[in-house]
């Protein structure tokens, strides 16, 4: 998935740039207004009030829709957004933010420092169930100091504080006093964003509208379509036909069916490495998955390079842990897994895992060693990689089931309770290096990220330690510390970091490629007004 829960603000880095996009001289080179931009979803929205999604549909408009305090600019520094400036003590405790004053609601409401309180509250409500209230529980006092002043206070030193305040705002007075998990802005939203949310129709689309009002300019693209199309190859040929004006691309349409002078005619491509890994994650309340050896012997049986050749076709890193390879806080030096049937057979004879029967299947105490692997549907590269880890896991003798499900009901029926053995799934994240939520032992609950119940008294203390250390080379071993146990304990075979591969219809000019990618400044995007195709 693209980004299935939101653990940070979600920004892809490593740019490199394609093909360039240059406008031409006269009527090209200027913005205009108008034009309706395409966009597919590979799943439904669950939720469009942010407190409540932890999907990559739901975030996608969302992030269109509502602002944060703070966001991540296109070289990944932080800058204001819904703060025009802030002020931090020397002792890194407290944060004071001064607010714009030029910002309302979508209805015409002001917005104020009694919103940005309002969101602090409602997140740490016990009653309210999000994924995200643990940066918010660091704070020791939250205060409105003025309409336009708010400022946290907290307890001890936390080094994600500042960017966990890119957390998209609520409304205030629209949602105090009512029952959040039944507002109607779960399915109408209003917010402070760029864009104004205009229709859901259920199964095929949602329509937005550009904010004449917004802040920092009313975005040039008039109308914003994400269409509902549960399937990556039905979105490339609605693509090709004209039926959408940008997606994601698979490796091979990528590499091969779009190397044609009729789509460089019609798209620009980008290519970059994603801040994303794709993993195979274990349900460790399993009694297979509790044995160590089970667990690294199933990485020795995996051919990552075989993924990337096969699946990618060589469009992406082999992933040892949680951070892609390119970043300051990436260790090298971790256990890896390569490419061992003897050292995996070895491992699950060590287990207690034989073939007693000559079959070709391990057994212990008359049970076969097998297990499913869960995945949700749409997303081609999972089910592949899937098939290639069935294959080589046969050949040590272990029988693997592959069960596709739709993402709606992968999520509620088998993620959240638990109700799995193993999955494929994928994590996307930002420059921060906090993994408190994914990875610490408390955050075990229905519907929290550390779904796959892994617990580690030292990961525990290092996440810990890590949240509150603020030098980057102190962070730095830390981490690293964190990365090494997590090879050695194996909770997930990380797999690969792939690269993002968008094709952008042409006609849409002002695309800036940069560390960020190439979506940071979607509000400048414009088409020449002789090129546009709708006039709504």
């Amino acid at each position: 998935m693209r980004f299935i829960f939101i653990v940070m603000l979600f920004f892809l880095a490593g740019c490199e740039q394609q093909q360039a996009v240059v406008p031409a001289e006269g009527d090209a080179a200027k913005p205009i207004h108008g034009d309706t931009f395409i966009e597919a979803s590979i799943g439904e929205p669950s939720n469009l009030l942010p407190v409540l999604s932890s999907d990559s549909a739901s975030s996608d408009i969302n992030q269109l829709v509502y602002n944060g305090l703070i966001r991540y600019d296109k070289n990944l520094q932080l800058e204001g957004e819904l703060a025009e400036s802030w002020e931090i003590s020397e002792d890194n405790l407290s944060f004071t933010f001064h607010l714009r004053k030029d910002v309302t609601w979508h209805d015409g409401a002001p917005f104020t420092s009694a919103d940005v309180l309002f969101t602090y509250q409602m997140y740490i409500n016990p009653e309210v169930p999000t994924s995200y209230a643990e940066a918010f529980l660091q704070v020791s006092k939250a205060e409105a100091v003025d309409a336009y002043t708010f400022r946290v206070t907290y307890e001890k030193p936390y080094a994600p504080a500042l960017e966990s305040w890119g957390t998209p705002i609520h409304p205030k007075h629209l949602l105090e006093g009512q029952d959040i998990t039944k507002s109607p802005l779960s399915r109408a939203p209003i917010g402070t964003g760029s864009f104004k949310f205009v229709k859901w129709d259920a199964g095929e689309k949602i329509e937005l509208i550009a904010n004449p009002d917004y802040f920092e300019g009313q975005p040039y693209i008039h109308r914003v379509v994400y269409r509902v199309i549960p399937d990556t190859s039905t979105q490339f040929l609605e693509l090709r036909s004209g039926g959408l004006d940008l997606m994601g691309l698979t490796p091979i349409q990528y590499e091969t069916q779009t190397d044609t002078p009729a789509f460089k005619r019609k798209f620009n491509k980008y290519r970059y490495l994603s801040f994303s890994y794709t993993y195979l994650g274990y349900n460790l309340a399993k009694p297979l998955f509790q044995d160590l050896r089970v667990r690294q012997a199933i990485s020795y049986a995996i051919n990552k390079q075989e993924l990337i050749d096969g699946v990618l076709l060589g469009l992406g890193s082999i992933a040892t842990g949680p951070y892609k390879p390119d970043t300051w806080v990436y260790n090298a030096n971790v256990k890896r897994y390569e490419y061992n049937p003897e050292m995996s057979r070895s491992l699950l004879a060590k287990a207690g895992w034989v073939d007693s029967d000559g079959d070709g299947i391990l057994d212990k105490d008359g049970k076969k060693l097998a297990f499913t692997i869960i995945t949700n549907q749409g997303n081609d590269l999972r089910s592949k990689t899937a098939e290639i880890i069935q294959r080589r896991l046969k050949e040590v003798g272990i029988i693997v089931e592959i069960r596709i499900v739709e993402w709606a009901t992968f999520l509620k029926e088998f993620i959240f309770p638990g109700n799995f053995d193993a999955t494929i799934l994928g994590w996307s994240g930002g420059p921060e290096p906090d993994q408190y939520n994914i990875w610490h032992s408390s955050k075990t609950a229905p519907r929290e990220l550390n779904f796959t119940r892994y617990k580690n008294k030292e990961v525990d203390a290092l996440l810990e330690k890590g949240r509150r250390t603020f030098p980057q080379a102190e962070r730095k071993q830390i981490y690293d510390r964190f990365q090494e146990i997590l090879a050695e304990e194996q909770p997930y075979t990380f797999l690969y970091v792939g690269e993002a591969l968008p094709a952008v219809a042409k006609r849409f000019r002002g695309i800036e490629p940069s560390p960020a990618g190439i979506k940071h400044n979607f509000i400048k995007w414009y088409v020449p007004k002789s090129e546009q195709k709708y006039t709504r």
